[in-house]
């Protein structure tokens, strides 16, 4: 197979940028990446998502690779069905960040992902899930959050926008946690110096792909290590202002394609 004189990676995130509004990939972009593996080069989807969350939606491109979940701290093998590498989040340091967090600006609401390939999101009291559609499980009190190991945890604020929540909790919190914002209503901490490009080294390390041979697509400023580590970062138009910054181009929205507009061109028709 004839691989693409650039690249033989193609990385994308999934909300904002591959999934449309509604969750659904379109025909367009599905018909794209599959333009690009025949090529010869690899997808990988790299996504905020924890791995539970993420195996319908691999099904769904029918990838049976490895992808990079939970903000980077999880590499998921779908074909073998469980987590090559985890990270998880040190409950103790959770609770003293977060407690950090509320010292300055009042109380948040919380929710976690368990680690494991079968973790669930618990969701503390007052906290409003940023997708509705996916599942998560109510608890009665936030002590109840740490019950099982964890891969991160998600904050809101009831009056504080998400850049002004990142940037307290980015101002606070110190080594404690990396903090990224990867969505409306999305403010998380991960495990420290855990971010997507983390997760995504290694799986390009384990597939033999060096990193100037990877095309990188996102929208929100947790991808921006990703796109420092990857030989080319392609942001949405719909993109937060902070990665179009770092973008070597800038494409149509999530709704508009924007993707596939950028795979049909570097990858020529079969």
């Amino acid at each position: 197979m004839a691989v693409s004189p650039a690249y033989s990676l193609i990385a994308t995130d999934l909300d904002g940028t591959l999934l449309r509004g509604d969750d659904t990939v379109s025909d367009r972009s599905l018909a794209a990446l599959a333009r690009g593996v025949r090529a010869g080069a690899r997808h990988l989807v790299v996504t905020g998502r924890p791995a539970p969350r993420v195996r319908p939606l691999l099904e769904l491109l029918g990838c049976t690779g490895l992808a990079v979940c939970g903000q980077g701290a999880q590499v998921y093998d779908a074909a073998a069905g469980r987590l090559l590498w985890s990270v998880r989040l040190d409950r103790e340091l959770a609770e003293t960040a977060l407690g950090k967090i509320e010292a300055e600006v009042g109380q948040v609401y919380a929710a976690v992902d368990q680690d494991g390939v079968d973790g669930l999101t618990l969701i503390e009291p007052g906290y409003l899930m940023p997708h509705p559609t996916l599942p998560a499980v109510r608890v009665g009190r936030r002590d109840d959050l740490w019950c099982a190991p964890i891969s991160k945890v998600l904050l809101r604020h009831g009056t504080l926008t998400d850049d002004e929540l990142a940037a307290v909790a980015r101002s606070v919190v110190g080594s404690l946690a990396t903090v990224t914002m990867s969505g409306p209503g999305t403010v998380e901490l991960q495990p420290s110096g855990v971010t997507k490009a983390t997760g995504l080294a290694l799986a390009a390390e384990r597939l033999g792909i060096a990193a100037a041979r990877a095309l990188a697509f996102g929208d929100m400023p947790n991808d921006i290590p990703m796109f420092e580590w990857a030989g080319r970062g392609v942001a949405m138009s719909n993109a937060h202002p902070e990665l179009k910054a770092v973008a070597d181009e800038i494409t149509l929205s999530n709704e508009r394609d924007g993707i596939a507009v950028v795979l049909e061109r570097l990858f020529p028709t079969d």
